[in-house]
């Protein structure tokens, strides 16, 4: 139930802001030199004296893959501040609700099945995948269950954690992005009706159909930076699809939001380290097109797909 709840961002502390004490100028290029050597992508802007550093990340990367964080912490520990991605926060009252209500949860209404949601041929699909017959849980088990199959790590180890641990070591500036109330996720949760879930359990069962393996091409696409694989992969679509923000109808209230923090952070001076989803960057007319569009110049991998 621990992991359930963290998964779907509904307990989260708010990073505390320390002062800092500006750094040399000079500095500034030591921290992006540093930088360009993280694994993962990551790309530079620069708008006068201000540095900004996006890192984009993914969900579901195993606790075991291997990739060197070192770069990274090394970059948030000569950073001035550090954004994270939108956090949720609850309270005991809406944990408890939460708990209370288990069933609206983790199975459909009035004894359904996913037979009488999904279309004959999506059902049968699923049906192969699970080696089941018509499932009683809910769509959001449903959904992660088909992850699973298609190599999404439960047990992950995201990239915002590894740069949390390296921004209280050294004691920098951190925030999320913004912060959504508890109550208001967790009604939303649990009042979405399953249908909402369609385009994300079609994605899901593709895949699962693609196999475990495709967690590991996703994993190592990301690790290797090269952006426009991980996007077209099945998984991270399946990802995407499930994602609180595309089921709930959120999508561009999250584009906004990390809009208005992008420009924030390029009005201030100095260096900014900001962690954010690596589609929300790279999608069409996503941030780093619209940074491109304003005459600015993402440095960093090519995030567009290769023209036919």
């Amino acid at each position: 139930m621990k992991a359930l709840i963290l998964a779907l961002g509904l307990i989260a502390a708010p990073t505390p802001t320390l002062a800092q004490t500006a750094e040399e100028p000079a500095t500034v290029d030591e921290i992006v030199v540093v930088a360009r050597r993280i694994e993962g992508p990551m790309w530079e802007v620069q708008r006068g004296d201000s540095t900004l550093i996006l890192v984009g990340s993914i969900d579901g990367l195993p606790r075991d893959m291997e990739w060197r964080t070192d770069a990274l912490v090394s970059a948030v520990e000569g950073a001035d501040r550090v954004l994270f991605p939108i956090q949720g926060q609850a309270s005991l009252a809406d944990v408890g609700r939460l708990l209370w209500r288990m069933r609206t949860l983790t199975r459909l209404p009035n004894d359904r099945t996913s037979a009488d949601y999904l279309s004959p041929e999506l059902e049968a699909r699923v049906e192969r995948i699970t080696t089941e017959g018509p499932s009683r849980k809910s769509m959001l088990m449903l959904s992660a269950d088909l992850m699973e199959h298609g190599g999404y790590a439960r047990r992950a180890r995201p990239v915002s954690e590894v740069v949390r641990g390296a921004a209280r070591k050294s004691r920098k500036p951190a925030e999320p992005v913004g912060v959504f109330r508890g109550d208001e996720m967790v009604e939303k949760i649990l009042t979405t009706p399953p249908e909402a879930y369609l385009d994300c359990i079609e994605r899901a069962a593709t895949a699962a159909e693609a196999g475990e393996v495709e967690g590991e091409r996703r994993a190592e696409a990301w690790r290797r930076r090269q952006v426009p694989a991980v996007l077209a992969s099945p998984l991270e679509q399946a990802t995407n699809a499930c994602s609180y923000w595309a089921v709930m109808g959120e999508g561009e209230r999250l584009r906004g939001i990390w809009n208005e923090a992008v420009d924030e952070a390029l009005s201030q001076p100095g260096v900014t380290v900001a962690i954010a989803p690596l589609r929300l960057l790279a999608e069409p007319n996503g941030v780093l097109a619209r940074l491109e569009a304003q005459g600015l110049e993402p440095i960093g991998p090519e995030w567009r797909p290769a023209a036919p």
